[in-house]
């Protein structure tokens, strides 16, 4: 789909980027490159996150680390704070990405109990 075929949620339609200011386009291209390593970083994270989540299952551990994951959120937010990010605005990411990653784990342990 092109730039010129698409809607903003207003219904009207966007123009072609050859009538942006180059500045707007320059950076509506970085935010694509960035969203692009944003996906393809927690691709990975995940990726790792659930062989975390096997070797759990498989030692009788429990899907979730509330001590571990407090150590996450307080180091979270002080990265956050150096990189001049709302450290409120990271930690719910974290525990955004963190409650996934539990329910993936409690699936695990679920399906290694039943032998799925």
């Amino acid at each position: 789909m092109t730039e010129e075929n698409r809607t903003a949620p207003t219904g009207t339609t966007l123009p072609a980027d050859a009538a942006l200011p180059a500045d707007l386009v320059r950076l509506r291209g970085s935010i694509d490159n960035i969203d692009a390593a944003l996906v393809y970083l927690l691709a990975e994270r995940f990726k790792a996150t659930q062989q975390v989540g096997v070797l759990k299952a498989s030692r009788g551990l429990p899907p979730s680390d509330p001590a571990r994951e407090a150590r996450q959120v307080a180091r979270l937010r002080t990265l956050a704070h150096e990189a001049e990010l709302d450290p409120v605005f990271a930690e719910k990411f974290l525990a955004f990405i963190v409650d996934e990653v539990i329910r993936h784990h409690e699936a695990i342990a679920s399906d290694a109990r039943t032998g799925g």
